[in-house]
């Protein structure tokens, strides 16, 4: 059941299962409005759905245009949802309503290009349209989705998928452990047990966290500060937790964590100008970009990449790639593997020349080097998962320094191994050996098949003393780490390259 959970998830990006998520509760609360088991009139939800995701869509596309960034349409439906599922349903002769919505979805919008910085925005566009919209026209959010019983059921399934997807459990829990205890802390102890129960059930603690906490371009990127996030929103998503006479509402708790999290995060957005392609294997192309200012990261790091797509499918027109580059290379390399069903992102990627343009943002990831040079490391790479490999090992090598690497790099053929060059470079200059698992036509030297146990025992005779990097294919990351396991290597030693929404 859960493998098979996993191939559902593995097939949809983050934001396509966000979407969907959405999609399934607002049809949901309509169904049940017919029904009479959600108290708003269906008419309203749907004629409120639709006005949201009509406001939201001319102003992305207007201030898209202004900004010349791309309209990423996935976000604004989502934005779109989220809105329809806090705000009260208005109806159609109700003109006041009709403006606080459209109100409330014009600024969400427009936070993403006005409130940031580095052509990052600050705040969650969702709770910064209905913080808005209570401050300056009294239509504050009610968060209606969190408060029926009817609606808990598909809030939970569908949120356990999002956190799973996510990998996002730290954040989950760490917010509803701080918001509960908070809670009680600040509740006569005889009211315990209704604190929770109307906590649990009637509140949109549950929603909030599945959709609003989790959202990545106003969350942490790194774990400590993700956990520090989810506790200060926790802490002020209490109702009991106030400043004098302010007390703070969900949407208000969210944008003060939001603060915290761009404090502690990496700032912005790039805009990388296409130098070249390069061709690193078959069917496997690197994209070399100049940047108008300087990247810092660390080798083995990714960013989430953004095209404008005409016609965009299942994937949406936003895909996180790891950095193939150093830190000290001038360029930032973007290696992909293309297929004969590419998606509609590599599809246009393809089509890019010299001097085109992508935006990049969320650089984060913890797949990097070990503090310390001597602890003895093992990569094991397969196809175009040699990648953040490429990146740790040109650093290595443009600062001279030596590490006890064994390199096992698996590949279908001759054809698919990608950076020779580098992989050359690092045996020459800093001793790091190659071993090549070659399914189909393997030479000399090189192991026939894939990589399993036995090369593993045969290559790395002091495995267990060695901390394991894997990247490639996830089917392959899976299973061997579920071997390293099996062979007595501890979890702590095994490190996997794992980034939001894998495509």
């Amino acid at each position: 059941m859960i493998k098979t959970i996993d191939r559902f998830l593995d097939r949809l990006t983050m934001y396509r299962l966000i979407l969907y998520y959405l999609m399934a509760l607002v049809a949901a609360a309509l169904v049940f409005g017919f029904a009479g088991l959600v108290p708003h009139d269906p008419v309203a939800l749907a004629f409120t759905t639709a006005l949201a995701l009509a406001a939201c869509w001319i102003a992305n596309r207007v201030f898209a245009r202004i900004f010349e960034v791309p309209a990423n349409s996935e976000s604004v439906y989502i934005t779109a949802l989220i809105l329809a599922l806090i705000l009260d349903p208005v109806a159609v002769t109700d003109l006041a309503g009709i403006g606080a919505v459209a109100f409330a979805s014009v600024w969400a919008i427009s936070s993403k290009f006005i409130f940031a910085v580095g052509r990052k925005h600050l705040f969650n566009p969702a709770a910064l349209g209905v913080a808005l919209s209570a401050f300056l026209l009294d239509k504050p959010a009610t968060w209606w989705v969190g408060g029926n019983l009817w609606l808990l059921p598909v809030v939970l399934v569908g949120g356990i998928l999002i956190v799973r997807k996510l990998r996002r459990l730290d954040l989950f829990a760490t917010f509803v452990a701080v918001a509960l205890a908070t809670i009680l802390a600040t509740t006569e102890p005889s009211q315990y047990g209704v604190a929770l129960k109307e906590t649990l059930t009637s509140s949109p603690l549950l929603f909030f966290a599945f959709v609003m906490l989790t959202e990545p371009l106003t969350a942490p990127t790194t774990r400590l500060p993700r956990i520090a996030f989810a506790a200060i929103v926790g802490f002020l998503f209490a109702p009991n937790i106030h400043i004098g006479s302010f007390y703070f509402t969900p949407e208000l708790a969210l944008l003060a964590g939001n603060l915290f999290a761009y404090a502690a995060g990496p700032r912005g957005r790039f805009v990388l100008t296409l130098e070249r392609i390069e061709r690193s294997a078959v069917d496997s192309y690197d994209f070399i970009f100049r940047s108008q200012r300087k990247l810092a990261f660390q080798a083995g790091q990714y960013l989430e990449w953004t095209l404008g797509l005409d016609r965009s499918d299942n994937r949406g027109n936003r895909r996180y790639f790891t950095i193939a580059s150093a830190p000290t290379e001038e360029t930032v390399r973007l290696g992909v593997k293309f297929y004969p069903q590419s998606s509609a992102f590599k599809r246009e990627l393809m089509t890019l020349k010299p001097g085109d343009r992508i935006h990049a943002a969320q650089l984060a990831g913890s797949f990097t080097l070990p503090a310390k040079p001597e602890t003895k490391i093992a990569f094991l790479a397969g196809g175009i998962g040699i990648t953040p490999f490429r990146s740790m090992l040109q650093h290595l090598l443009d600062r001279k320094e030596r590490r006890p690497i064994v390199i096992l790099y698996g590949t279908e053929g001759q054809q698919d191994i990608a950076y020779r060059d580098v992989l050359g470079a690092a045996r020459r200059e800093l001793g790091i050996r190659t071993v090549h698992a070659v399914a189909r036509g393997g030479e000399r030297g090189q192991y026939p098949g894939y990589i399993d146990e036995r090369l593993i025992r045969l290559a790395i005779p002091d495995y267990l003393e060695r901390t394991f990097y894997i990247s490639g294919p996830q089917a392959m990351v899976k299973a061997l780490r579920q071997k390293l396991r099996a062979m007595g290597v501890r979890r702590s030693r095994i490190k996997v390259d794992y980034f939001p929404g894998f495509a």
